[in-house]
Formats: C-alpha cells, structure tokens, sequence
C-alpha cells in the first residue's frame, strides 16, 4: 500500500482525499499557493509545501514545483483531484517518469478521451451509441454546411479539445451555420490552442446522464451507476441526483453491461465517468472524463462505497475485490454545488466568511473547506461547499435537502442557497420532469 500521497489540488477535493488518506493510514502533502496558507486542507494535512503565488498557473498548475514538492516530502504518489492538473496526460506521464504513482488512469487513456473525436471514435469502435454527426475533426465549412444537410438542423458545433461549454456553439439553420463555425473555432483556438471542431446533431430536449466505473489492472471493471446531471446554466452543473428520476433498472443495466464491458476491451484502470445525452429512451455518448468527478458523492451515497479509498487501492494495484453483482443500489442522492456567487447575476463574491455554519442530521453530508472567518480567495474557481443528502426515495431526499439548505449559514459572502431553496421547492422539479434546458429558463423567469 502506498505510505504518503502528495495531493495537488486545493480546496474541498482536497480535503476529501486527505480523509480517504487518514482513513487508510496514509501520511499526506498538502500543496498550496500563498493565497491557500491558511486553507484547510493546508491545516490538517501531515504535511505542506507552498509551490507558488495566487495565480493557478504559478501554483497549482505548475508541473515542476509540484513535483519537487512530492520529492523534497518523500511522496510517493499523487492525488490530482479533479481540475487543474487532473485531465493532463504529459503530467501523468511526468509524476510516472519521476518513479511516483499517479492515482488515476493511464497517460495515454487521459490523452485519448481528452480529444473528444478520439474519444468518440474509441467508443464507435467498442459500439457504444453516439450523438448523430461528424465522424472526426471538421477539415472545411463546406463539410460542416454538406453534414449539417445530412443530420437536419439544428446542429452543434463543438471544440475538439474543449469543455465547460466553450468553443461551443448552436446553428438552428444553414443562416446560422457559417457565424456558429467561426465563433466556435476562434473559442476553441483562445481557450485550448486548438481551433479544431466537430459537429453533433443537436437534441432539444436531453437529459444528462453519466455512469460511474472503477476499473482495476486485473480487467475487472464495475459501474456504480448513474448520475443526471441535468440541472447545468451555462453547461456548469448546479444540481446532480443519483439514480435519475428518468431511468429504469432496465436501462441504467443495459448501460452498464455496454459500457464496462467496452472499458475492460480498452483495459482502462481507475476511475472514469461517461457522459451521455440520454432523449427519447436513447443514449449517446458525449465524453469521458478521465478522473473524479465533482458530483462522486451521490454515487458513494447510494452504493455505500468510497470513490476515492477506491482509487488509491487500485492506484496500489490491488483487484477491486467485488464484482458487478455486489453492487447495491439504495435510495436516492442529491447533491446541491454552493458556489460564492450571487444567486441572480451569478456574479462572483469572494471575501471573508463571518460565520459558516453546516448542517447535519440523518443522510446529510458536506463537503466543503470553508469555516469560520476564512477568506475566499478570488483567483479560483468558486465552489465553496457541497451539500449532498441521502433518503429512501426522492421525495424524502428533496424533503431532506430543503431542510438542510434552510439550516446552513455562510455568512458575510454571496451564496447560491437562496437559488438551490428555490429549485428544491419548485413543482418541475419535484416532478422529476426537466431537461438540461429546464435550469436556464428557470434562472431567468426569476
């Protein structure tokens, strides 16, 4: 088993792997940047090494200062978390070079779902079901005009490279196609370097659904079910429910025999999450991600296993040690992302916590790195706390989730609690009945 892992990330990912680590007896490094001294990750890791100034860049992304960081402590693998360095297969390809276990997937996997026409031609070749469109990379607008004829407007155009919903862009009509071509590859080119596009047929009315896999180097491979995902402004999820509303057992089953069976082919190993755009009883697949998601937590709540304990076991190379068929589904899971945002203009609120106050009770977790007179530093992303709650069913998980939002403080910054309030007591979302169109429209009728 691993003895110490250097965690570069910040935040509550980093806390959380900094518990499955004292959980299991591992010694832990805590990586920070001059703004995150104070952190608490910084606090109650065993160990911690600055490696740069406020910016990500100088800090959290910079390869060589993470690396000397896990050497000068005597790490012996790294945790990257989710963001920043977590989807980089040069750095995975780095920390292995340097003799240090990267507790993720394989270099080459991380660069093969990382472009997202190479991953959709990895999943055409294993028969996953994929989104009607463009076989590869866009070469001309005269292709894109001769494919969006074919697949029928409206159509997607999307950054190869791309994520977050940048270098992404509509055409309902062959009038918009041209301005939706060159919008989205000058987006793509500024956010990724990449100006390469593909096209996808674009569905009016999908829901998001991903199915969560582990994966071990002894080709066993299990999913843990699905998450959806709908409830996203901007493409940036907001609320995340485990198993959907939408699903059958049927279905969620016939995925995942699909999906682990084509990942055990690719001999994937650790933690993956396919993501699907799921319409008219069909999925299609739309991306990979290479890494832990943000929303793990509803899928731990409802299978009852750690995600993260998980991937440092296989990481260690030990065989997942269960099989599809011990995988117990329980109950329902919500997860509420509370972000240092105002909750109208979405408008960023850094600054000084007053008073943080968690709730608690039967079924209600929080992951958050926030306490009590902590200063939210403007120069990351502003997630601060993520409140999950678990219940028999969903209407007692909606129940439990108002309860909880109504009893946590954050006191001195802008929060979107006031917003997750008024989705949990909205009656389309209680019904169970909305789309990853449905939050938009909500947000803006205020």
């Amino acid at each position: 088993m691993l003895k110490k892992i250097l965690i570069a990330n910040r935040g509550e990912i980093a806390l959380r792997v900094h518990r499955a680590c004292q959980e299991m007896g591992i010694r832990t490094v805590a990586v920070h940047s001059t703004a995150d001294a104070s952190a608490m990750h910084v606090r109650l890791a065993d160990e911690s090494v600055c490696i740069g100034p406020p910016l990500a860049r100088d800090s959290y992304l910079n390869v060589a200062a993470i690396l000397s960081a896990a050497a000068i402590t005597g790490a012996d693998a790294i945790h990257p978390g989710y963001g920043f360095l977590s989807e980089n297969a040069r750095f995975a390809e780095m920390v292995e070079a340097h003799g240090l276990t990267f507790i993720g997937p394989t270099a080459d996997h991380i660069h093969m779902m990382g472009d997202k026409i190479a991953a959709k031609d990895a999943m055409r070749k294993l028969n996953v079901p994929l989104v009607p469109g463009s076989p590869g990379a866009l070469e001309s607008f005269e292709e894109a005009r001769e494919i969006a004829e074919r697949i029928k407007y409206p159509v997607l155009i999307k950054a190869a490279a791309g994520g977050g919903g940048r270098g992404m862009k509509v055409a309902r009509s062959a009038e918009e196609l041209e301005e939706a071509w060159q919008v989205a590859r000058t987006e793509a080119k500024a956010a990724f370097g990449n100006d390469a596009v593909y096209m996808e047929k674009y569905l009016d009315r999908p829901r998001h659904i991903e199915l969560q896999i582990l994966a071990d180097t002894h080709g066993n491979v299990v999913h843990f079910g699905e998450r959806d995902c709908s409830l996203q402004r901007r493409h940036q999820k907001l609320v995340e429910e485990a198993g959907s509303p939408a699903l059958t057992a049927a279905e969620r089953n016939a995925l995942g025999a699909q999906v682990t069976a084509g990942l055990r082919q690719l001999g994937y190993r650790n933690a993956g999450t396919l993501e699907f755009l799921y319409q008219d009883g069909q999925f299609a697949f739309i991306e990979m991600n290479t890494r832990l998601q943000v929303e793990h937590p509803v899928t731990e709540m409802v299978c009852g296993v750690d995600l993260v304990r998980e991937q440092i076991r296989i990481a260690a190379g030990e065989k997942l040690g269960y099989g599809q068929e011990d995988v117990q589904f329980n109950g329902h899971a919500i997860e509420c992302r509370v972000t240092a945002e105002d909750p109208e203009s979405f408008a960023p609120s850094p600054g000084r916590v007053n008073t943080y106050h968690a709730p608690g009770g039967l079924g209600v977790r929080v992951d958050s790195a926030l306490y009590s007179g902590y200063a939210v530093p403007p120069h990351y992303d502003s997630l601060v706390a993520k409140l999950i709650v678990h219940a028999p069913s969903r209407p007692q998980a909606i129940a439990r989730m108002q309860r909880a939002l109504d009893e946590m403080v954050v006191d001195g910054i802008k929060t979107t609690l006031p917003l997750h309030r008024r989705i949990m007591a909205d009656a389309e979302f209680q019904s169970g009945d909305y789309t990853i169109h449905w939050l938009e429209r909500f947000v803006a009728r205020g």
